[in-house]
């Protein structure tokens, strides 16, 4: 990999990179996307979805299994965190929605692996099966939107 050492082999590389009209377009489409309602939709739904994960141990009453409860904090910390990053910044998060199917998964799991001696009760369980399949659902949902747009630019051209 080379850099540039001149200053209008810089202005090159930033106007090559910066100003292809497809990465343009690319952009304003994943903007309107973004701002659509479906998205909006989404974004709450994640941040909403992690933000209970991020507190269920208390909601279920589970908070003295403390290795499952710092795993729902953190996993839904994180969740929300990807919600958060969707509402204030979609057309670069929308790259990262992929990564909410393997922290859903995670949290579907979770009960069973994180747990030493594997006694999660029914209701810890079902909350984080619950919780860790919606978290999928949005994650495939957003991902949809993002493949959308994608395939709609390249089709347009």
């Amino acid at each position: 990999m080379s850099y540039p050492h001149r200053s209008s082999d810089v202005g090159a590389h930033q106007e090559m990179m910066g100003t292809h009209p497809e990465m343009d377009e690319m952009r304003q489409r994943l903007a309107r996307t973004a701002s659509s309602g479906p998205a909006v939709a989404i974004e709450g739904l994640v941040l909403l979805t992690g933000l209970y994960a991020a507190i269920s141990p208390w909601v279920v009453h589970f908070a003295i299994q403390s290795t499952l409860t710092v795993n729902n904090l953190i996993i839904g910390l994180a969740i929300g965190a990807i919600g958060l990053g969707l509402a204030l910044a979609p057309e670069r998060m929308f790259r990262m929605a992929w990564a909410l199917v393997p922290l859903g998964v995670w949290l579907f799991i979770s009960p069973w692996v994180v747990t030493l001696t594997h006694s999660a009760r029914a209701g810890i369980i079902w909350n984080n099966c619950w919780t860790g399949a919606v978290t999928v659902v949005l994650g495939m949902a957003a991902l949809g939107l993002t493949i959308g747009l994608a395939r709609r630019s390249r089709h347009h051209h």
